[in-house]
């Protein structure tokens, strides 16, 4: 892996590299790097000018009583510290993304804005990061039918072509997931702490070689298990999902604290399953603004927990960016209104939005289902779905070997002629 030197500078600066002591000097937090990268930006100064040049002169008018110039000189000073980690790291496959790369979630710096982290470490593979999903979360100790629950919860998903997204910890976390990579479907465990031993544990082994699991953490990889840090770890579970299970939850802990932060901030909805306990705080989260879904597994439709948000106007169906409160849910077929070229109002369902989408997209060229999944941002059982419907209508044509889909121009636009 070789870092950039921009990349050096924003782990230099961010970064524990050993266990943290009490007289080290305390890397910048998710908030202030973002206000200190802000600033750079102002000042049309990239993070490497600070390795290549007079850190004092150039950080002249910077002013905050938070973060003073000695404390970026010293963490700026701890090269040699960073080389060897490095290197260390390497050896167990992880890797290292920051805001500027190409893999790291979109989601993430959508909805977290400045707050979302300077960098993720990983192993695994990372193009699943922008890949969104059904988070599921619960508690670490729990009966073994929630347990069978958030098992066969990942094997749904996994059969639907959807992410499962969770904490990797034991109990629901490692169960969703261990459910999912039973079936070879894809999952993002975002892990609070100890990075490198989950990259090289047996139990995620097959699912980091076969490409289908990637671990992921904001903390440095041989960080020790905190109450912060795993509180912390919660926001972004629900941020790199499109939707939210919580299967059992204490009245208290994280569970409860990540649902409750994830519907204040409305990031994704949130989907409670029914429980007789009554130690539990399943009904108080739906209290707050949740929804109960099916108690029993097998007759949970894993698309309606992306169902569109009553709430939500969206402006494009195949922007993500445009959709203004759950920027990322899958969208289901539901009329929009929208208005016409005469001003008037006309009813559309996102299944014709769809379609137009994706004549731009299929036109000339013809495209994998993961081509057009991807370029859409939408989920591949989704798209699937519609595919399949346009291909009876006979406005997209499928060719096989390899299998990929080409619009059929003569009858398509007839179809679309009719919207």
């Amino acid at each position: 892996m070789n870092l950039s030197e921009n990349t050096q500078a924003v782990l230099l600066l961010t970064s524990h590299f050993t266990k943290s002591t009490q007289d080290a000097v305390k890397p910048l937090t998710p908030t202030e790097w973002g206000r200190f990268a802000a600033w750079l930006k102002e000042q049309e100064l990239s993070p490497t000018q600070l390795l290549n040049g007079n850190i004092a002169e150039s950080l002249a008018t910077w002013q905050d009583s938070k973060i003073p110039l000695s404390r970026l000189q010293a963490l700026l000073a701890r090269g040699h510290a960073l080389a060897l980690a490095m290197e260390k790291w390497q050896r167990a496959g992880i890797w290292v993304l920051t805001r500027a790369d190409v893999y790291y979630p979109k989601r993430l710096k959508l909805r977290l804005k400045n707050d979302a982290p300077p960098f993720l470490f990983g192993a695994g593979n990372p193009k699943l990061l922008n890949n969104g999903g059904v988070a599921v979360v619960g508690s670490r100790t729990v009966s073994e039918e929630n347990l069978q629950y958030a098992e066969s919860t990942g094997v749904k998903a996994a059969l639907a072509g959807v992410n499962i997204v969770s904490g990797g910890a034991k109990g629901i976390d490692e169960a969703a997931m261990s459910g999912a990579l039973s079936v070879d479907g894809s999952v993002i465990g975002v892990v609070a702490d100890s990075l490198l031993k989950a990259a090289t544990a047996q139990k995620w082994r097959n699912g980091l070689l076969n490409n289908n699991l990637v671990l992921v953490s904001p903390f440095y990889p041989e960080a020790g298990f905190t109450i912060g840090n795993a509180m912390a770890r919660n926001k972004y579970i629900y941020c790199l999902a499109d939707t939210a299970v919580v299967v059992h939850s204490g009245k208290t802990g994280g569970t409860w604290s990540g649902a409750i932060e994830n519907l204040k901030k409305a990031w994704v909805s949130v989907w409670v399953k029914p429980t007789e306990d009554t130690e539990a705080g399943n009904a108080d989260i739906v209290k707050q603004g949740a929804q109960w879904c099916e108690g029993v597994i097998e007759t949970c439709d894993i698309n309606s927990l992306f169902a569109y948000s009553q709430n939500t106007v969206a402006d494009n169906v195949c922007s993500v960016e445009n959709t203004p409160k759950y920027k990322d849910v899958k969208i289901m077929e539901k009329p929009l209104e929208t208005k016409t070229s005469d001003n008037s109002e006309s009813s559309i369902g996102f299944y014709q939005i769809f379609l137009q989408e994706l004549k731009r997209v299929c036109s000339g060229n013809a495209k994998s289902i993961d081509e057009i999944s991807d370029c859409m941002k939408l989920h591949k059982s989704q798209v699937r779905d519609w595919l399949e419907q346009a291909q009876n209508e006979g406005t997209i044509k499928k060719l096989n070997k390899p299998s990929r889909y080409q619009w059929n121009e003569s009858s398509a636009d007839r179809q679309l002629s009719l919207f």
